[in-house]
């Protein structure tokens, strides 16, 4: 008896991480749309003739409708199933790729590049996270975060190849060969995706989460949520401030024409920023499965301030502005792995992919807000530091909040 009750265990085990690789496969497959895009916008303009700035339009539709929708497309997930909605977002992200190929005109190009893999990117990515917080109810912090830096770490696998190809066949080539090979892998990886059953034994979720699976629309009415919702759209708009701006801040702070361990210092941050970015997910997932969320997320967010306040501080010491940059990502990426586990723990995981579409709107109005209050700020005061103040200000902000006032509110909601 005690045999079969382990092998059916180690089974069950085996079962949720298959399909956390999975998981991780299908984000890996859509993140090129998003971190890869700045190979094509040269070839583009010189192909359409068009400014850069009409070009970036295609990214900007990329990224509303992946935030902006996520609601519909975590409703259609959990009505649905994932198999097959999150098998569709990949195969429309490849199709943006590859219809964007033939784009004769901007307008196309919106269509198509900015259309199909803004919504396809989308649905792959709250469905991915609303199904790693059911099968991973004991560590849906580390769960979530593995998945979430795949999507992060996906375009490392691609940038190489994707660069060469277009040097070598045309950026049209590039799109059509990638997009169907991205297409296809995450399509194949998420045919094999399902949601647990009654008849898989999880472990069970820690005390402080909740088994009732509340509905979006009560969600709404809970203080809670909107607590979250404000506190996710501080941390998002005051990383998105760091990273749309970092090279132009680095740029005026002198650092960039400066050679660090061999090579310049503006590449090398960025290339540590990805790294960290990454890590940081799984990491500070799996210390809040540990200490709770959150205490994690005061530990993370006040760093983060901590580390912007000294970044500022030794912005003239090129080596010492290169490695807290990394400080700075690694406390800002992990709100990624955080609010979603979060999320779910206080509200279910029934609905759990629609009511993550709906938080996941912070994160666009974070990009929305990000990138033009910070050149506005600059532009206004002649000076980034009142841009790095209010990120400061944002950052410890929201990690005192995240003890004073969402801990007790969630005790609250857990006990009614």
């Amino acid at each position: 008896m005690t045999t079969v009750t382990g092998v059916s265990a180690k089974s069950e085990t085996s079962t949720r991480w298959f399909q956390l690789v999975l998981g991780l496969i299908a984000m890996m497959s859509i993140s090129s749309p998003q971190y890869v895009w700045t190979l094509f916008t040269k070839p583009l303009q010189e192909s359409l003739g068009a400014p850069l700035s009409a070009i970036q339009v295609t990214f900007t539709i990329v990224i509303v409708l992946q935030t902006f929708s996520s609601p519909l497309q975590g409703y259609l997930v959990d009505k649905f199933g994932p198999r097959l909605l999150i098998a569709v977002g990949c195969l429309l992200s490849g199709l943006g790729w590859i219809t964007a190929a033939y784009a004769t005109s901007l307008t196309s190009l919106y269509l198509t590049y900015g259309l199909f893999c803004g919504f396809g990117t989308g649905i792959v990515y709250v469905g991915i996270v609303g199904l790693m917080v059911r099968w991973f109810p004991d560590r849906r912090g580390l769960a979530v975060g593995v998945v979430a830096a795949g999507y992060g770490f996906g375009a490392l696998l691609t940038n190489n190849s994707i660069y060469n190809m277009i040097a070598e066949s045309g950026y049209q080539h590039t799109l059509i060969v990638f997009g169907i090979i991205l297409g296809l892998v995450g399509a194949a990886a998420a045919l094999l995706l399902r949601i647990p059953t009654a008849d898989d034994a999880l472990p069970p979720a820690p005390a402080m989460a909740s088994s009732a699976g509340t509905r979006p629309n009560e969600m709404l009415r809970s203080g809670v949520f909107w607590l979250m919702f404000v506190m996710m759209t501080m941390m998002s708009t005051g990383g998105l401030m760091i990273i749309s701006q970092f090279a132009s801040f680095s740029r005026d702070f002198g650092v960039t024409g400066i050679t660090v361990f061999g090579m310049a210092a503006l590449p090398l941050a960025l290339n540590i920023d990805r790294i960290t970015n990454g890590l940081t997910r799984p990491f500070f997932g799996w210390v809040s499965d540990r200490i709770g969320r959150e205490n994690t997320m005061a530990i993370a967010f006040l760093m983060e301030a901590a580390s912007v306040t000294l970044m500022v501080m030794f912005r003239d010491n090129a080596l010492v502005f290169v490695l807290l940059s990394g400080v700075v990502f690694f406390g800002w990426g992990e709100i990624f792995s955080l609010f979603p586990s979060t999320l779910t723990d206080t509200f279910g995981a029934k609905h759990a992919t629609t009511n993550y579409g709906l938080l996941y709107i912070a994160q666009g109005i974070g990009s929305i807000l990000g990138a033009p209050l910070a050149a506005l700020l600059r532009e206004h005061t002649g000076s980034w530091l009142p841009v790095f103040a209010i990120i400061i200000a944002l950052d410890a902000l929201t990690g005192i909040l995240a003890l004073v006032a969402l801990k007790p509110m969630r005790h609250a909601y857990a006990s009614r």
